[in-house]
């Protein structure tokens, strides 16, 4: 049938008016989308600007810290503190001395947050400076072996630590989720509980963010944590010994007991035509402790086990802590002080290092 031109332009315009309404009826729909993406985008914005009002910038609140449940927390590091100088030399710190700690071991730790949270680190180094078994797996791969490994050292850990006025600053869940400022204070507790050979930052501190769930809806806070203060007062978490009562309380006696080893010490010394007049800081260099430990064990030490005339800091941290060594050597227990704390002048340290002497060798010709 052929089609005469009026019907053919009523066909075409019927056809076109039909294109033109599912084009506005798909437009519409776009349209509609649209909106209701840019509103929940809004909403979006506006739970997140009353759910975070003190978040600094530059911190992200995490899927995971949205599933609190009701008055829980989480607590995270503040990206910015992660630029301080004087913490990322405190990682650094605590890393070499782990790494050392556990070198028969064969473990090497990288990065605390990835190599501690599962406990095989955290048990090994445990069991390393306490002496002591831990009665648990010694791989686990699932996150239930894990947590059920560092609940076993935690405990452990705090029973050791509660008793000389830590704070109990990590958890397992904590160390687990790889809160580095949880183990960090882990990591210092033990440090300065054990007396390693290192010297820590002193006045560390970062900031935290705190996102807590209350009523429904995230809140968050800024925190300061300090993670070392100076290593005296670290150290006054622990007992107190005779030398602490007798500099706090009979400072007249102190005198006395400082003569008597100045005494023993050149009864030796002036063998080699050396005298000690002051103690804290003609020890400091560890010079006169080899060659002490030499004259009471009756051998020479060769002169390229240490440095004669040392020039910086870490020179003298090395005779101090070789002069340990020998004491060790001798039979004598670890001495308590720190190579550092000899080295910085620190008289406490360097009267219990010379006391242990005196007492293994006053009857020594």
């Amino acid at each position: 049938m052929s089609l005469t031109p009026s019907t053919s332009a009523n066909l075409q315009s019927t056809r076109m008016k039909k294109e033109e309404s599912f084009l506005g009826k798909l437009g519409g729909t776009l349209i509609r989308k649209k909106k209701s993406k840019e509103v929940s985008d809004l909403h979006e914005e506006g739970r997140n600007a009353i759910n975070a009002p003190l978040l600094p910038s530059g911190t992200e609140i995490y899927p995971e810290d949205t599933l609190l449940e009701e008055n829980a927390e989480r607590m995270m590091l503040d990206p910015t503190s992660r630029e301080n100088l004087k913490f990322s030399d405190l990682l650094k710190v605590l890393i070499e001395w782990i790494n050392s700690e556990l070198e028969e071991d064969r473990i090497i730790v990288k990065d605390l947050e990835e190599d501690c949270y599962d406990g095989q680190v955290l048990q090994k180094l445990f069991e390393k400076l306490s002496g002591r078994k831990l009665n648990v797996a010694e791989v686990t791969q699932s996150e239930i072996g894990q947590k059920q490994k560092l609940t076993t050292v935690l405990e452990a850990v705090n029973h050791l630590l509660r008793p000389h006025g830590w704070t109990i600053e990590w958890s397992v869940d904590a160390i687990h989720s790889k809160n580095l400022v949880a183990i960090v204070y882990l990591l210092v507790a033990l440090a300065m509980h054990f007396q390693a050979p290192i010297r820590l930052p002193e006045h560390v501190s970062v900031q935290v963010v705190v996102v807590k769930k209350r009523e429904g809806i995230l809140q968050t806070a800024v925190m300061t944590k300090e993670l070392t203060s100076t290593t005296e007062m670290m150290m006054g978490k622990f007992e107190r010994d005779a030398f602490d009562t007798l500099l706090d309380h009979a400072p007249d006696k102190l005198n006395v007991v400082k003569s008597s080893l100045i005494t023993f010490v050149n009864k030796h010394l002036n063998k080699l035509n050396l005298e000690v007049t002051e103690l804290e800081s003609q020890f400091a260099d560890g010079v006169y402790l080899i060659l002490l430990m030499g004259l009471l064990e009756d051998y020479f030490v060769p002169l390229y086990n240490f440095f004669l005339t040392p020039e910086n800091f870490e020179q003298k941290v090395h005779n101090v802590a070789f002069a340990f060594e020998l004491m060790q050597d001798g039979g004598l227990k670890k001495p308590k002080a720190r190579p550092e704390d000899v080295v910085n002048l620190n008289l406490k340290s360097t009267l219990r290092v010379l006391y242990n002497l005196f007492t293994n060798y006053k009857n020594s010709d």
